[in-house]
């Protein structure tokens, strides 16, 4: 038996609403044509359909659908991909008039979420979405039973077989729930973890396929998968970076963000984003050379707004400037707004940036001068493997430190930091500053 998965030949079809401008709804279509390939998709045609309102029954026009109908027998498309969200009834009227399968562009991305993802957390989350999204599905899955018709021996078997299947996806959905749960309080505990030891987090945020993946690799030396498609990455990645002479931090990716990305997504993947609340900073990875860039900037606010996250300290790395001519009007614009030009793939202006996100990172971090015991050893290790340390001075009963420390080890140093004057009238040494070859200037 041949189990080979014949390609999908699709056409695409969206809706050109009055409050939309005609080159917004062409770059739309031009991103679902891209997220139809990359989940394996041939695109036959698109079609775009101008109307005052969406139709009830069907979002588009019936004039339109027939005409989709007749460009999909004479084209042989088996799928078409509805650029705006469909409600379950219009996804199954549009599906009776043009007699081949009709999915919307959430569909599309849970579609592809589900190929990509390869850790059990990551299959978890897709799944819970997908039963999310098919839930209030369900009833066209058994409209063929409409055709029975009434009589003895008709009645009630797709009413029946309807609700087996509602308990049974409820069911799957609570287990899921739970499981996640568990990976919910793990992370937490990593989380926890970090914050004893110190390390600050940097976590990368953006579009999908800005160059993230690519940015981690060039500054982690890491090895994680790339490619010039929609949503590579979909479980996170957490890797060190121990730049020269500045203070080491955790570095995580994790999936890019898209315009109209299903809420259902947002929900699963909660555990996920969490992680992008208890960051330190958040690097805002742009793909500069895009033409629709200032709108995928604004798509990833507007989504970390969605998250409560708008507050979070940001530094924003303006990628892919080997694509860009010199002297681009955007690119000096968000220069002069603190932005700063990379190329993750070449390799330029990664030390302006990793200067940008140690500044960055000071601006979250505590100062303070410490008085450490000698038989208290193992906290100056860790004020000099966690911290910066600026300034020192041996002293018979004890090493003075100024340093500057994560807020998380603050806890930790409280107990041995003392004001100007000293601890209970000890003298306050004239601490030497360390030189820039010492290992006291710089972080190990």
């Amino acid at each position: 038996m041949d189990t080979h998965r014949a390609t999908d030949r699709a056409i695409l079809v969206g809706l050109r609403l009055p409050r939309q401008g005609r080159r917004e709804v062409e770059e739309s279509m031009e991103e679902l044509a891209r997220l139809a390939k990359s989940a394996g998709a041939e695109v036959l045609a698109t079609v775009v359909q101008e109307r005052a309102a969406p139709t009830p029954r069907l979002r588009f026009g019936r004039g339109k659908v027939e005409e989709v109908r007749a460009l999909g027998e004479s084209l042989g498309a088996n799928l078409v991909i509805s650029d705006d969200p469909l409600t379950p009834i219009q996804e199954r009227n549009v599906q009776r008039v043009v007699g081949i399968r009709v999915i919307d562009r959430t569909a599309l991305i849970l579609d592809i979420f589900a190929q990509r993802a390869r850790t059990s957390e990551g299959k978890l989350q897709v799944e819970l979405a997908q039963l999310t999204y098919l839930l209030p599905r369900l009833v066209g899955q058994w409209a063929h039973l409409e055709r029975l018709g009434g009589g003895i021996g008709t009645r009630g078997p797709g009413e029946t077989q309807l609700e087996s299947d509602r308990r049974v996806i409820r069911r799957r959905i609570a287990q899921i729930q739970v499981a996640l749960r568990d990976v919910q309080r793990h992370r937490g505990l990593l989380r926890e973890h970090r914050r004893q030891v110190g390390l600050p987090v940097v976590a990368l945020v953006g579009y999908t396929n800005a160059g993230k993946t690519t940015l981690l690799n060039r500054l982690a030396r890491a090895g994680a998968t790339t490619a010039d498609q929609l949503f590579v990455t979909l479980d996170p990645a957490a890797r060190l970076v121990t730049p020269p002479g500045r203070s080491r931090f955790i570095l995580t990716d994790t999936v890019g963000f898209i315009q109209k990305l299903p809420t259902q997504l947002i929900a699963a993947f909660k555990a996920t984003l969490e992680e992008l609340a208890e960051a330190d900073l958040l690097l805002h990875v742009v793909d500069a050379s895009h033409p629709r860039v200032s709108e995928q900037m604004a798509a990833v606010n507007r989504i970390l707004g969605e998250l409560a996250l708008e507050g979070q300290a940001t530094l924003v790395a303006l990628n892919k400037t080997d694509r860009l001519g010199a002297g681009d009007a955007f690119l000096r614009q968000m220069e002069q707004d603190g932005g700063i030009p990379i190329s993750a793939l070449q390799g330029s202006g990664i030390e302006p940036l990793l200067g940008g996100i140690d500044a960055a990172l000071r601006s979250t971090r505590l100062g303070c001068r410490v008085r450490v015991p000698y038989d208290r050893a193992s906290v100056v290790s860790l004020l000099y493997e966690r911290g910066r340390v600026l300034r020192r001075a041996d002293q018979p009963d004890a090493v003075w430190l100024d340093v500057e420390i994560p807020r998380s080890l603050a806890g930790v140093v409280a107990p041995y930091c003392v004001d100007g004057n000293g601890a209970e009238g000890a003298r306050d040494p004239v601490l030497a500053v360390a030189s820039p070859g010492s290992s006291e200037g710089g972080d190990p």
